[in-house]
């Protein structure tokens, strides 16, 4: 893959229409009796029908498929706090994302309010107008307080993605790591690195898969999370180790699993060497991983090595999760995504890596052959099974969980149309060298 470069991006963006995404209508509109059923005086009868049956909203709205993508910019990829306006350029990429993966659509919507009270209250406010809500790049500690308000007061699905879906992927590579190096999670010795959003929402998931929260050692840019600190707030303090340890060097001898969520090159090749035989290593900081991919193949040929980057193997991608997670939330017309939907996409990523690759596959990435082993524990981001493998998983374990108000009963046939779905979609849009 050719190097991206800032000229390259800048003129991505600006070129032709600008930014990423367009609102286009579904409905006909070439006549004047299309224009008065759209608009006055056909439009109020659905409005009644609303009024009388709020959940008609679904049958006569775009609703049921709209998501809200909401960020505050304060937490924007690796840039940090950047506000609002600036995060815009990512708010709209997950529009696109949402989009040509699954079929969402996407209104991005940034706001410029740091107080995580009142930005809770700006949700509430505008949730009437969608299926689900995305809350993105907010910063730690308040990202969990906004997302635990509003699971609470809304009946739609709310999802912090910077949270939930690194887990969620994550967790799928786990379970297959685990399988190859023939070990149990329950004895897993795990290392963590950064105690943001992702890092506690990753460990939280893996304690529900069945890491022991005791075998679990988590470290901020003090040291390690540890009985002698004074200065933790209450969600890291879920994560206090009871072992008398103090940095990330010591934390590390004989550990199973890292965990990196944190920054460049914080790790080391010596810490590395320290590891157990057949070492796990998500090195999970963006852009610039905690240890590179070539200092660590330097050091041993025994590990799993996994990064948020596309140029190395083992990409720990969002877009593995997201898109197909509010698909199958969405679709079923979930009150919330629970853990048992969180839990049920990770294991049906993780199947989904063992199973004969594609040629499409093969041909998107120019690779002559992929196969589950060490290099490949979770599925390419452009595999086109992803939305009829994880989808039905989230939503089944929606109507299992009992949160779902519309259930499917004819899973072969939700699978062929989700499929349909896609390829309509490429169809309307054309070849992806056409669009301006």
């Amino acid at each position: 893959m050719p190097k991206v470069t800032k000229e390259d991006a800048l003129l991505y963006h600006s070129k032709g229409r600008h930014g990423k995404i367009e609102v286009i209508p579904t409905k006909p509109y070439c006549t004047q009796f299309d224009l008065s059923l759209a608009y006055t005086p056909g439009v109020a009868y659905p409005c009644l029908e609303i009024e009388k049956t709020p959940e008609d909203a679904y049958n006569y709205t775009a609703k049921g498929n709209l998501v809200a993508v909401i960020s505050n910019g304060t937490a924007v990829l690796g840039l940090g706090d950047i506000g609002a306006m600036a995060g815009k350029p990512v708010m709209e990429g997950k529009g696109l994302l949402f989009k040509v993966f699954a079929d969402v659509d996407v209104f991005d919507i940034e706001v410029n309010e740091k107080d995580p009270v009142k930005l809770i209250e700006f949700c509430r406010q505008i949730a009437p107008t969608f299926g689900g809500i995305n809350l993105e790049d907010i910063k730690s500690p308040e990202c969990f307080e906004v997302e635990t308000a509003l699971k609470k007061i809304l009946d739609i699905p709310v999802f912090h993605d910077d949270q939930h879906g690194t887990a969620i992927i994550s967790a799928a590579g786990l379970l297959n790591s685990l399988e190859i190096t023939d070990r149990k999670i329950e004895n897993l010795k795990m290392v963590v690195c950064g105690a943001g959003a992702a890092a506690i929402s990753c460990s939280r998931l893996y304690v529900s898969l069945g890491v022991r929260k005791e075998n679990i050692v988590m470290c901020d840019s003090k040291g390690v999370i540890n009985k002698k600190r004074k200065d933790l707030n209450i969600y890291k303090q879920e994560f206090i180790t009871g072992r008398d340890l103090d940095t990330l060097q010591q934390a590390l001898i004989g550990a199973d699993l890292f965990l990196g969520l944190s920054t460049a090159c914080i790790m080391t090749q010596e810490m590395l060497a320290s590891m157990a035989k057949n070492p796990i290593i998500f090195a999970m900081a963006n852009p610039n991983p905690e240890i590179s991919f070539e200092d660590a193949m330097a050091t041993r040929d025994d590990m799993i090595f996994a990064t948020g980057r596309s140029d190395y193997p083992n990409q720990i991608n969002n877009v593995l999760g997201f898109p197909f997670i509010f698909r199958g939330a969405l679709d079923v017309r979930a009150s919330t995504i629970n853990e048992e939907m969180k839990l049920a996409a990770s294991k049906a990523l993780a199947a989904l890596a063992k199973e004969p690759v594609p040629y499409s596959v093969l041909k998107a990435y120019n690779i002559e052959k992929l196969s589950f082993g060490k290099e490949y524990i979770i599925p390419k981001p452009l595999d086109p099974r992803l939305i009829s493998c994880v989808a039905p998983a989230v939503a089944k374990a929606a109507m299992d969980s009992g949160v779902a108000k519309y259930p499917i009963s004819d899973w072969e046939v939700y699978k062929k149309s989700l499929d349909k779905r896609i390829s309509e979609h490429i169809k309307k849009v054309g070849n992806c060298n056409d669009v301006e």
